[in-house]
């Protein structure tokens, strides 16, 4: 396993990390759980990434109940939660100061964690001032709950707001950004970030490196059973690729299909290794719903070297999607 540093921060996390958006609860239960994350651990994996949002908060429950039950050092690990979606009450949603701070206490229940090492606004919140937001984090930083707060699908504009407001006041700036970033969806990670990797040290935990499982090619002949985009709680994520650019996407995904086998190596490790070659990217957040599909994944550590200079301008010839 590869370690990178989160931003100009000092932490380094494993180049690939396991995540539960979607899988926990939805796909796998506690039993499921404890597997993907032993196999995770045990192959050098220090990130899991989680959220109040995922299934209602069930999905931090089983992971806490996991990590308790495999008992790894809390020094050996970092764990994530996300604050935005907690419930339909008006003071269970956004960033204002007593939604972060009860969103934070309420993650540590449910996780069975002492802290948060990694604490994401999940959205901007245009009805809540940066600095209250700021002064939040900043305090859960200073009583020892949270030590590194990011965003997620942030502007690079609020997020170089929020940097200096933080400055200003002699508060803690954000560390890192969650956004979407796969061979499909580009132009943030590579473009509108861009000032901010040296300016601020941003760092990034990206999510959904293939597009939904659209990059594995396995929606070339049509939605399969147990799929992501069968599941009845994401039909929303369906309807984007029924769209005339979702099914673009999922063309270009079956015209990777040769590349990955011409190299010996599986869809899904060519899309992840891809991601990898950013040194942009802190960590790529798996998604896996059982072991040996997370093996596979994790495998794509070592397929990176396979994808040269010439491997990469093949795979623009298809994506021609590079941000200008």
């Amino acid at each position: 396993m590869e370690y990178r540093r989160l931003g100009r921060s000092g932490l380094k996390l494993s180049a690939l990390s396991y995540g539960s958006w979607v899988t926990f609860r939805y796909q796998i239960d506690d039993g499921a759980a404890v597997d993907c994350l032993k196999t995770a651990y045990e192959s050098g994996v220090n990130f899991f990434d989680n959220a109040e949002a995922y299934a209602e908060g069930e999905s931090e429950r089983i992971m806490g109940r996991a990590l308790k039950k495999l008992g790894f050092g809390r020094d050996t690990y970092c764990v994530s939660s996300k604050v935005f979606w907690g419930g339909k009450k008006p003071t269970q949603r956004g960033l204002s100061f007593k939604h972060v701070r009860d969103a934070c206490h309420a993650a540590l229940e449910r996780l069975q964690l002492d802290y948060l090492d990694l604490f994401f606004c999940h959205r901007p919140d245009p009805e809540t001032p940066v600095e209250e937001t700021v002064r939040a984090m900043d305090t859960l930083v200073r009583q020892g709950k949270v030590l590194y707060w990011g965003t997620s699908e942030w502007s690079a504009e609020r997020i170089r707001e929020a940097w200096d407001v933080a400055r200003e006041l002699a508060l803690t700036p954000p560390t890192m950004e969650q956004p979407q970033y796969s061979m499909l969806e580009r132009a943030r990670v590579e473009r509108e970030y861009l000032p901010l990797y040296e300016s601020i040290g941003l760092g990034t935990t990206i999510w959904s490196p293939l597009a939904s499982g659209v990059l594995t090619g396995k929606y070339k002949d049509g939605v399969p059973p147990g799929s992501r985009m069968a599941l009845p709680e994401y039909a929303w994520l369906r309807q984007e690729f029924e769209t005339e650019e979702g099914r673009a996407d999922i063309r270009k995904a079956t015209e990777l299909l040769p590349l990955a086998k011409e190299l010996g190596i599986s869809p899904a490790q060519l899309a992840i290794a891809w991601c990898l070659k950013n040194p942009h990217v802190s960590t790529v957040i798996l998604g896996a719903s059982n072991a040996a599909q997370l093996c596979e994944n994790l495998a794509s550590m070592d397929t990176v070297s396979l994808l040269t200079d010439a491997v990469m301008r093949r795979i623009e010839t298809v994506l021609r999607n590079r941000p200008e």
